[in-house]
């Protein structure tokens, strides 16, 4: 539950610590062609443009449809994306999504996959993980990170998908005395359950890392979070120019900011799982990639006209992009 004496706006400004690297993680969109087969060209040059923006490629995410894609494709993804970055940190989900399988199997199968291709495994919820609480929850975070040296937790919220769950504030602080989680993203579009977790934090283990997945609140970086974001993907040479303006305290990291978070308020209103369709236009109406991409059959489709809806967002954030001062 949130303390509001913890979240005044003077414990806010508090938190605010310009000059701070932010940590910046992108899931980074996986795109297909016409005919349903993926845009493996185009994926690979997104993903190296990511990397060598400074920000660190997440994929087999919710944004690279990690749960609608078969067990092949998700090892292919791993595989394509170890040759684009050559030893270049990078996240990979690991997830258990055949009801048919054992869950713990699959998580440690998909984490070995991930291990050995130099990955950092994200561990993606299911419906066997969301449904279990207390201290068999933090026994299955145990059981399925055995042997990592690093990994990421996932709180990610039903908007997104119907398996996902957010975590209470106890559950938390379990996956908070677990050494091999070293971080944790967190998708609840909540900028309070956010900032509880970020207290929580703060008072329990200092620097585990605090991923924000809010795209409706891009911001939370000022307050001491970092980010693994979908919204990322749309322009990660924005969000990396926007995060060094913050770290060498240049003030033109607000207008820049605003920009891209005006583009986020769009491209995730409901039905949110649409945005990645957004996405895919956005990329295409930018030059980024083709204009013949598309997304994973599964996805929600956004209207004919997103694009002229899309279009003056890019051009603001273009403009926020060339200030001068």
């Amino acid at each position: 539950m949130t303390d509001p004496d913890k979240q005044s706006p003077d414990r806010l400004a508090a938190r605010l610590a310009p000059g701070r690297t932010i940590d910046a993680c992108s899931a980074v969109l996986l795109p297909f062609d016409s005919t349903g087969a993926i845009d493996w060209a185009s994926f690979n040059q997104h993903l190296a443009r990511t990397a060598d923006a400074g920000i660190t490629p997440a994929i087999n995410m919710d944004t690279g449809f990690g749960p609608q894609l078969t067990p092949e494709q998700r090892r292919e993804v791993i595989s394509q994306t170890a040759d684009v970055m050559k030893g270049r940190r990078f996240i990979a989900g690991a997830g258990a999504f055949d009801s048919s399988t054992d869950p713990l199997q699959q998580y440690r199968v998909a984490i070995a996959e991930i291990n050995d291709a130099n990955g950092v495994p994200i561990v993606f919820q299911s419906a066997w993980l969301s449904a279990q609480t207390g201290a068999d929850l933090e026994q299955s975070y145990r059981d399925i990170t055995a042997g990592c040296q690093e990994a990421i937790a996932f709180e990610l919220g039903s908007m997104f998908a119907p398996f996902g769950r957010i975590y209470t504030l106890v559950e938390y602080q379990r996956l908070l005395d677990i050494p091999a989680i070293v971080g944790a993203k967190h998708s609840s579009l909540s900028r309070l359950a956010e900032l509880d977790r970020l207290n929580l934090r703060d008072q329990h283990r200092p620097q585990f890392k605090v991923y924000t997945g809010n795209d409706l609140a891009i911001d939370m970086v000022l307050y001491g979070s970092d980010y693994l974001l979908g919204l990322s993907t749309f322009d990660p040479e924005a969000f990396a120019l926007r995060d060094h303006w913050w770290a060498t305290k240049d003030a033109r990291f607000y207008e820049l900011n605003d920009a891209l978070q005006a583009l986020g308020a769009v491209a995730f209103r409901d039905p949110v799982p649409a945005y990645k369709h957004s996405a895919a236009v956005y990329l295409a109406l930018t030059g980024q990639m083709p204009s013949t991409i598309d997304v994973h059959p599964a996805c929600p489709r956004r209207p004919a006209w997103e694009g002229e809806l899309l279009r003056p967002l890019a051009h603001k954030i273009d403009q926020a992009k060339r200030q001068t001062g």
